[in-house]
């Protein structure tokens, strides 16, 4: 079985910064893709920013230039800085991993329980 925990988060005021993480642990071969979603009340889940196992990144337009991603492969670690907040960010942010559990593997998507950002003055 694969796990994400996730940690970080919490309650920023506009224009603050925060950081999340997601360590991957358990019968893990190789990571490809790792990347973290958003999911605010009502809307439906969107991708945030996504980086591949050779370090290539990618953005959602809302949140280019604010928002960085980046991951310690050693770690199976997976991070999200994110800086000059909006009350638009609030939501719960959800980490994912496309995993191989052994060499002989098809690549799967895990997921973390998810994790709540709030920006609120």
């Amino acid at each position: 079985q694969v796990q994400l925990v996730e940690s970080g988060g919490g309650l920023a005021q506009p224009g603050g910064s925060l950081r999340v993480s997601c360590a991957a642990s358990g019968s893990i071969f190789s990571i490809n893709a790792m990347g973290w979603y958003r999911q605010a009340p009502g809307k439906e889940r969107e991708l945030v920013a996504v980086i591949e196992i050779g370090a290539r990144t990618n953005y959602a337009d809302a949140v280019q230039g604010r928002f960085t991603i980046s991951r310690d492969n050693g770690k199976n670690t997976v991070y999200l800085q994110m800086n000059s907040l909006k009350p638009e960010d609030t939501a719960v942010y959800y980490c994912y991993a496309q995993v191989r559990r052994y060499s002989w593997d098809s690549w799967a998507d895990y997921w973390g329980q998810g994790t709540q950002v709030t920006v609120s003055s």
